[in-house]
């Protein structure tokens, strides 16, 4: 997968945890020794998610290489509607467009009865921040770590602002198409703006309202020990300069944000699904057999067979 389509997954994810602010997953890699094979580890992570959905992602993750296998020989056998054998780009692009859509829906149903406190099918904005930051501010003393308070009192006014954004009707109460957009604001035409705005204030450590150089490459690489930069970074480096700097100011604005991390006519789908068949498409027929996508199943589900047993115990449907 290239640089874009993993930095456009990392930029665009967002976080729901109960109690917590909607912050964004981190996106830095720590570590400089280890920076280019876990940029590609996070690549490879995005494949998993985008063909299996996070959850289930998750839960393939506890498998051994054989079960793996066999669950995604099943799961290959629905990809192919047509039942003809082959895995067309278009039939594991829907499948893909369908995961994502379900991963979206269920995690809000998941999450939905810890916000809607009267029971009455909506949330309004109180009922979200009593949830999430009724315990800050309530007792902020307590929070003794600059950090936590810094985020909280961040986070507060960003969450009310898209709140506002995703409440169409204006009433100041989500229904769950409007919470949805409230938490996927990706996923929505409407919430665009506010996914570019809110991107800009992850990176823009400065305040001055642009991401420049070397903004963007700290939101992905940190040095610790001022060693010196792997050959990966300074790949990104001439990407800034080339691709994302349009107008050669030395830093990106709103504009070229959107255009970044959202350029026009962009379908991940797609282009993930092209993806996935360049790679694994062996006899380079532009289709892929059961086979093929058995023989690269670490590219799909992959396997990290860690403490897999107790997994095991749980009951998961198949996809």
């Amino acid at each position: 997968m290239d640089v874009y389509s993993f930095m456009c997954a990392a930029l665009l994810c967002t976080v729901v945890v109960h109690g917590k602010p909607t912050l964004r997953k981190d996106r830095v890699i720590h570590d400089p020794e280890v920076g280019r094979q876990a940029h590609e580890e996070k690549s490879f992570q995005y494949d998993h998610e985008a063909f299996l959905g996070k959850e289930e992602a998750r839960t393939f993750d506890q498998l051994t290489p054989e079960e793996s296998k066999d669950r995604l020989g099943k799961i290959v056998d629905r990809i192919d509607g047509d039942a003809d054998g082959s895995i067309s780009t278009a039939e594991l692009k829907a499948w893909i467009k369908r995961v994502q859509k379900r991963y979206v829906y269920e995690n809000v149903a998941k999450v939905w009865t810890d916000y809607d406190l009267n029971k009455d099918n909506k949330i309004s904005w109180d009922e979200y921040k009593q949830a999430t930051y009724g315990y800050y501010l309530s007792s902020p003393e307590e929070f003794e770590e600059a950090t936590d308070q810094f985020s909280f009192k961040k986070m507060l006014p960003r969450d009310e602002r898209r709140f506002k954004r995703a409440d169409l009707d204006g009433d100041l109460a989500a229904d769950r198409e409007e919470f949805t957009s409230f938490l996927h604001p990706e996923e929505f035409e409407h919430m665009r703006d506010t996914v570019v705005l809110e991107t800009l204030e992850d990176i823009d450590k400065n305040g001055d309202g642009h991401v420049d150089e070397d903004e963007y490459i700290a939101d992905m690489f940190s040095h610790e020990d001022g060693g010196p930069e792997p050959d990966w970074i300074k790949t990104e480096r001439e990407q800034f300069s080339d691709f994302r700097d349009l107008n050669k100011d030395g830093k990106m604005d709103l504009d070229e944000i959107r255009h970044w991390i959202m350029p026009q006519d962009y379908d991940h789908a797609q282009a993930e699904a092209r993806h996935l068949v360049y790679e694994s498409d062996q006899d380079k027929d532009q289709m892929l057999t059961k086979e093929e996508i058995l023989e690269n199943w670490n590219m799909f589900v992959g396997s990290q067979a860690t403490n897999y047993g107790e997994d095991l115990t749980k009951n998961h449907d198949e996809l």
